[in-house]
């Protein structure tokens, strides 16, 4: 199984270049600095909400009501602190309790009464959208621009200095070392086998070398964007959470089987109604990011983002039968998405084509999903 995943893993990192060689070729400026700036913007609200799904679908779950969400806690920040005058960070913290207590309530409904993941969350959607577009009373609110409401509108607009991002660049390495030295100690501890010192060290460099090419061509534009340090803490925190944590493998337990998990002494109800909760507060991110790009709060904010969510999670290697995921995955899976969107745009293809493309992706990639479960089963 393990063989598989990682076949997996790399099949999907080699479909990720050979969709990027194509798009080079396609189009001018595809490789440029300002592109791969936005780029790397768009992947980050993407892959933030990615992973809150993922951390919905491992214990078999799934929410289709996060693009709805995604519209409709940007909308409230908007309104409150266009039409109201409220304190942006006010603003915010109110649309993030609303989150949390929505996503809590949809969980508590998916866990304690038994309502299947799908007919609730699919309720979730129409519900929210139309509560969205109450909040804005179908009209474009702007990102209000001057004084503290600057906040909203700088998750997506404010970019490192470039010598902040060589310092940047300098802890992430620092970190990368010190991680891998403390777990070849950990392993050699225990008695574990520990991989050879020259595979650690290139695999330290080849990170070392991909941070700094990052750097590099982001500050040919403008700097690191701010929006990428915020994927970066999310997915590292996800990540702590998946792996790291009681909560995280009590999630996997669930996906992999909820009767052994309930019968061992998980509490089943509290871990799924947890993930709803994170769900619900990385989707106000998700929302303010995406209403900070978009640079207003209009209809279409948040349209079929659960369905890249989605497909960023299954191209990624999660399963949506639970039990199967990794935060790195998820990342491939949702540059993947955020390219092809890219790339598509570049080229001027039709909207009507890229729904075709994307609906074909995440078609393909649930395939993939159940061609894999039966391999390994």
């Amino acid at each position: 199984m393990d063989q598989k995943i990682a076949l997996r893993n790399y099949s999907m990192a080699i479909a990720l270049l050979l969709i990027w060689v194509f798009f080079a070729i396609a189009t001018d400026n595809f490789l440029s600095a300002r592109n791969l700036s936005m780029l790397s913007i768009e992947l980050s609200v993407t892959a933030i909400l990615a992973l809150g799904m993922l951390l919905v679908l491992l214990p078999g779950q799934i929410d289709l009501s996060v693009g709805s969400g995604v519209g409709l806690i940007g909308g409230i920040a908007a309104v409150l602190i266009f039409h109201h005058e409220w304190n942006a960070a006010l603003a915010m913290l109110s649309g993030l309790f609303v989150a949390i207590v929505l996503w809590s309530l949809m969980g508590a409904l998916i866990a304690i009464h038994k309502v299947p993941a799908f007919i609730i969350t699919l309720g979730g959607l129409l519900v929210l959208k139309g509560l969205f577009w109450k909040v804005i009373d179908t009209e474009t609110v702007p990102v209000a621009i001057g004084g503290d409401s600057n906040l909203l509108s700088l998750l997506t607009t404010y970019y490192l200095p470039p010598a902040a991002g060589f310092v940047l660049l300098a802890v992430l390495t620092a970190f990368i070392i010190y991680k891998k030295i403390r777990s070849r100690y950990q392993r050699a501890e225990y008695g574990f086998d520990v991989e050879p010192a020259h595979i650690a060290f290139l695999k330290v460099f080849i990170a070392f070398q991909v941070l700094l090419l990052g750097v590099l061509v982001m500050n040919q534009f403008r700097g690191i964007p701010l929006a990428v340090l915020i994927l970066g803490l999310v997915a590292y925190g996800v990540h702590i959470i998946t792996t790291h944590t009681r909560f995280g493998r009590y999630l996997y337990a669930i996906g992999g089987n909820e009767e052994a998990a309930a019968l061992s002494g998980i509490p089943v109800q509290k871990i799924i109604i947890g993930a709803f909760t994170m769900m619900g507060a990385i989707v106000a991110l998700s929302g303010y990011m995406q209403t900070a790009y978009s640079g207003a709060s209009t209809t279409t904010i948040g349209n079929l983002m659960e369905l890249d969510a989605i497909a960023a999670c299954v191209i990624g290697g999660a399963s949506l039968s639970g039990g199967r995921g990794n935060v790195l995955g998820v990342l491939i899976g949702a540059l993947i998405m955020a390219t092809l969107l890219n790339g598509m745009t570049l080229m001027a293809v039709t909207p009507e084509t890229k729904f075709i493309a994307r609906g074909t992706i995440l078609a393909l990639a649930v395939w993939l999903d159940v061609y894999l479960s039966r391999k390994t089963a």
